[in-house]
């Protein structure tokens, strides 16, 4: 039998459940495994390159990289390298399209309140500002002011200076104008816009924000972005506890597993570093 008719033992018709693996075309895998690792590269390789990536010859490579082209999944750029065709940008912007970030980041956040045994919370950049809109609480709730619907300031809370680091300059001016409605929030000093503006830098260059007994005494927040496929903040996501309960420096094993958990989120929406 040849290689595109090769199925496995365990083949079953469709509908007849998920406890056996259903039939699948065996050069079909081979040519999945040519686009992951073209995916995983994140880049265009070769065709030694990307044959070598997914574990293949490049005798074997090349005839799936023919067909791969002649579809529009793939392209090759000019120096002959593979990437993405017109056909895969196309299934990649449809993709994109019908993704929810709150409703797609659920798992994350419930994954992130069990894993460090922290609250967790989500916010999005509303009409009112940074606004929370998902808290999981840990089996510990904290007793602070926040709720689902909770805006938050741009200048006191590491969610606000978060959205703040990564909006555009006239968003962030116009927001910063009401910061005194929003929770901790208050009159923007013009003294200490050298000291806001190098926060913000630090949290761009790092990826993470901190909130150290501020603004509720005893509390620690941790909070980072999450981007879409333009690069857009789209998200923030907040893991919270008391303070001395967890590690809150932004270097610490809290923040990378916090960071990780924004960076997969990034990545799913279409966000490539």
């Amino acid at each position: 039998m040849s290689e595109a008719l090769n199925t496995s033992s365990s083949d079953t018709s469709p509908g007849s459940g998920d406890a056996k693996q259903q039939r699948g075309i065996q050069s079909l895998d081979s040519t999945g495994d040519l686009l992951t690792a073209l995916v995983s590269a994140g880049k265009p390789l070769s065709l030694r390159d990307l044959a070598a990536a997914a574990g293949m010859p490049a005798a074997k490579a090349f005839p799936h990289l023919v067909s791969l082209q002649k579809i529009g999944l793939l392209g090759r750029d000019a120096s002959g390298c593979f990437e993405a065709g017109p056909l895969a940008l196309e299934l990649g912007l449809i993709g994109l399209q019908r993704l929810s970030p709150t409703r797609e980041a659920e798992p994350e956040i419930v994954e992130l309140a069990v894993t460090t045994g922290m609250s967790v919370a989500m916010a999005v950049l509303g009409p009112l500002g940074p606004t929370v809109v998902r808290l999981e609480e840990s089996a510990r709730p904290l007793h602070v002011s926040l709720r689902v619907g909770t805006v938050m300031s741009l200048v006191n809370t590491a969610i606000g200076r978060v959205f703040a680091a990564f909006v555009a300059d006239d968003v962030r001016l116009g927001l910063l104008a009401q910061d005194s409605l929003r929770l901790a929030g208050g009159e923007f000093a013009e003294s200490t816009a050298d000291t806001y503006v190098e926060r913000l830098r630090q949290i761009r260059e790092h990826g993470v924000d901190t909130a150290i007994n501020k603004p509720v005494p005893g509390i620690n927040t941790l909070a980072a972005p999450v981007f879409d496929h333009t690069g857009s903040i789209v998200l923030v996501i907040a893991v919270m506890g008391t303070a001395g309960s967890f590690d809150s420096d932004a270097a610490g094993k809290s923040a990378q597993v916090l960071v990780s958990a924004c960076r997969r989120l990034s990545r799913r929406f279409g966000f490539v570093v």
